[in-house]
């Protein structure tokens, strides 16, 4: 789940599109990308490609509308039938709304004859001021539960912001806050952090830039808005050789230590270290690397 590609749900041509770019997830958009006018007609596109994408090159993901905006019952009856392989829910206010996302989707699986579950979750956690307070309820709220990102523009909109971010591209605090609590709450959910989108999808040097830093704070991959940033952003998150070599170097050398604790090259390392170096090479051998 290194990059995630936002496609609006109305355009067929951007969808035929999408698969060639290379991004590990497609989402298909019902909400922000789609006028209230043509959310029917949006649909019943989502449902027709997920149904016609026999051999899929990315997984489907789908943003259905919010809870609070009364499309989302809508959203889900024409879009489940389809096998979606997950649900992005904008505006999560916490746990309690992955809670009752999943009971919507399980209602749903049992009618089209889906496993149970097979529907996951991914929260937009910090879309609303309110969500901030809730960051921490999201542990345990859910089994479908599988990353978690966040946003800034609706945020920075609802407190009516002169701007989100400073002359050097770099966010103001309230959002490096809503950032913060997004990858604190998606590691104590055991759940993959994912950053949120860069929109100036011209800008490589600058998505390049934020990807980095991304990366080097712990997320694990990125939301994108154009086709261009895909490559990128793939490039950023697949982990390196070195990173990988030294992952390899700490089991090596975990499974030769007769205790809880190894050393390598002088450093001493404990069962953190072994958690870590699983994790990069659980994502290497998805990005085919090793």
């Amino acid at each position: 789940m290194r990059s995630l590609l936002f496609v609006p749900g109305d355009s067929e041509k951007k969808l035929e599109k999408a698969p060639a770019c290379g991004a590990d997830i497609i989402i298909l958009d019902l909400e922000d990308a789609v006028a209230p006018a043509f959310k029917a007609k949006a649909r019943n596109i989502v449902v027709d490609y997920l149904k016609s994408a026999k051999e899929r090159k990315a997984r489907l993901y789908v943003r259905v509308n919010a809870l609070s905006s009364g499309l989302t019952d809508a959203d889900l009856d024409a879009v489940v039938p389809g096998k979606p392989d997950g649900i992005m829910l904008p505006k999560s206010l916490g746990g309690a709304d992955v809670i009752a996302l999943g009971a919507k989707l399980a209602v749903r699986e049992a009618i089209a004859g889906l496993p149970d579950g097979a529907t996951k979750i991914l929260p937009i956690a910090t879309e609303t001021t309110a969500s901030l307070f809730h960051m921490g309820s999201y542990r345990n709220a859910s089994p479908r539960f599988e990353a978690l990102t966040w946003g800034a523009e609706d945020l920075s909109a609802e407190v009516a912001a002169e701007a989100n971010r400073m002359p050097d591209g770099n966010y103001t605090e309230p959002y490096q806050l809503a950032r913060s609590l997004c990858l604190f709450a998606a590691v104590a959910s055991e759940v993959m952090p994912i950053d949120t989108v860069f929109t100036n999808f011209r800008d490589g040097d600058g998505l390049r830039k934020e990807s980095l830093a991304a990366r080097r704070d712990g997320f694990l991959g990125k939301m994108v808005i154009h086709p261009d940033q895909v490559p990128i952003v793939n490039e950023i998150f697949t982990p390196t050789k070195e990173t990988i070599a030294r992952a390899q170097a700490i089991l090596a050398a975990f499974a030769k230590a007769e205790s809880g604790v190894a050393s390598l090259n002088g450093e001493m390392l404990d069962m953190l270290h072994v958690k870590y170096a699983e994790r990069v090479i659980a994502r290497a051998k998805a990005a085919n690397v090793v």
